[in-house]
């Protein structure tokens, strides 16, 4: 299942954080970073989805 969290968050980083987390601090960090520039936005979400 992760490998498909992080399929999805490569190509909607938010997403893929909304699927490990669902709605809270990371999800919105992620919508921050995402809107800042995308390649953060990658790496916070494979990070979020790793990390557990």
């Amino acid at each position: 299942m992760d490998f498909f969290r992080i399929v999805v968050a490569i190509f909607l980083p938010p997403l893929g954080v909304f699927l490990q987390e669902g709605i809270g601090a990371q999800f919105w960090i992620n919508i921050l970073l995402t809107l800042l520039g995308y390649i953060p936005g990658i790496i916070h979400a494979v990070w979020v989805i790793v990390r557990r």
